[in-house]
């Protein structure tokens, strides 16, 4: 009976050793981890499983760490990732193995890449880049009723030498073009680049990639590449055939939503009334494409509509200009209301001057009735003989 209880004893140790954490089991870090520039500001990170992991009932993930250009850090099951981040600072990463269901166990050590940054002198690569698209209707096919441009500018670099030459490049998605229409400063280098028709897709989410390098005898240029998120960069249209008229004290405005890619529901309006006469503006804000406001019938009003994208199809963005301005009011009033004040006057004028003139001709008429009664006074007064000898 004792070694049958020894030995079931002895079973329950072994169960109990079992299930306690292996303390001895390590996640290794990964192994053969590159970073490798695939396109313009685009990288991919690969790595792969160590191959002395001892195998356990464990998931394996791993952690990825960028360190630069800007820290960063998520996780993942897969053994490459893509990443979309400018270059012409270098890029570094690190990785380490991670439990994917079991937190009990630590991770790995880290490993680490670094991509070096593009040679270059300091000092000759472009500064101030900026950057505008805008949308226009596209007349030649259906397929693509609308074309994106693009329009770019920058600064000589200060330490640059006065032969350099600049190129510029974009990327959108999968598609890289260069540049063929520059504008250059007064040593003829590039400082400006326009695409009048891109690729571009204005409604799409993704980052526009832009990288310009440069080529000179006397130094190596330092390329340049930024980040532009479309909403920030997009130059919407102002709305189309702004209409306004006025019935009574009623003023009606309407338009059309601008040019762009985006249906009707995608963008709010501001609308900007002036009233001359009284000098003072009134701005509306709507989400519909008519305005109605009470005025007060007796002014001329200047109306102007401006649009942007609403946040409901994209991140929030600059608004467009404001339209050409229209004018509506009492324009065909104005000069009647002069003309009668022109008649007032000069009747009034008429009536002055003819009231002056009877004053002058009574006072005339006294004058000449005062002279005669004298004169006739001074007659009845002289003998029959003066009067004969007079």
């Amino acid at each position: 009976m004792a070694p049958a209880s020894l030995i079931l004893l002895g079973a329950t140790v072994i169960l109990q050793v079992d299930l306690l954490p292996d303390k001895k089991f390590l996640l290794l870090p990964p192994v053969n981890f590159t970073i490798k520039a695939i396109n313009l500001a685009q990288v991919l990170l690969r790595w792969e499983p160590n191959t002395d992991q001892e195998q356990r009932n464990v998931q394996l993930g791993y952690h990825v760490k960028i360190n630069a250009p800007q820290e960063e850090d998520y996780e993942t099951r897969n053994t490459e990732s893509r990443r979309i981040t400018i270059l012409h600072k270098g890029f570094s990463a690190s990785v380490q193995t991670v439990p994917w269901n079991d937190r009990s166990l630590q991770p790995s050590s880290w490993v680490s890449a670094e991509l070096r940054a593009p040679p270059g002198s300091p000092g000759t690569s472009i500064v101030n880049l900026t950057c505008t698209t805008n949308t226009k209707a596209n007349n030649y096919t259906h397929l693509r009723p609308y074309q994106v441009s693009l329009h770019c500018t920058w600064l000589v670099g200060k330490d640059a030498p006065e032969d350099t030459q600049y190129f510029l490049y974009y990327r959108y998605g999968s598609w890289t073009e260069e540049c063929q229409e520059y504008s250059k400063d007064t040593l003829q280098r590039n400082i400006a680049c326009w695409f009048p028709r891109t690729f571009i897709n204005s409604k799409g989410r993704d980052l526009l990639a832009v990288y310009v390098n440069g080529s000179s005898e006397e130094a190596v240029i330092k390329p340049f590449d930024e980040l532009f998120a479309l909403h920030a960069i997009d130059r919407v249209n102002p709305p189309a055939k702004v209409t306004a008229e006025i019935e009574g004290t009623c003023l009606s405005i309407q338009w059309e939503k601008p040019v762009s890619a985006f249906p009707v529901h995608c963008f709010d309006y501001e609308v900007k009334i002036y009233n001359t006469r009284k000098g003072y503006f009134q701005t509306e804000k709507m989400t519909t494409n008519t305005f109605i406001s009470v005025i007060d019938g007796i002014s001329e009003y200047s109306i102007q509509v401006r649009a942007a994208v609403s946040s409901v199809c994209r991140a929030v963005g600059p608004s467009s200009e404001w339209s050409q301005p229209i004018y509506v009011g009492n324009d065909e009033q104005k000069p009647w209301t002069k003309w009668f004040l022109i008649a007032v006057m000069a009747t009034i004028c008429f009536i002055l001057l003819i009231f002056s003139l009877i004053c002058r001709m009574v006072l005339v008429i006294r004058w000449n009735v005062r002279h005669c009664c004298v004169f006739l006074g001074s007659l009845s007064k002289m003998s029959v003989d003066q009067i004969k000898n007079w």
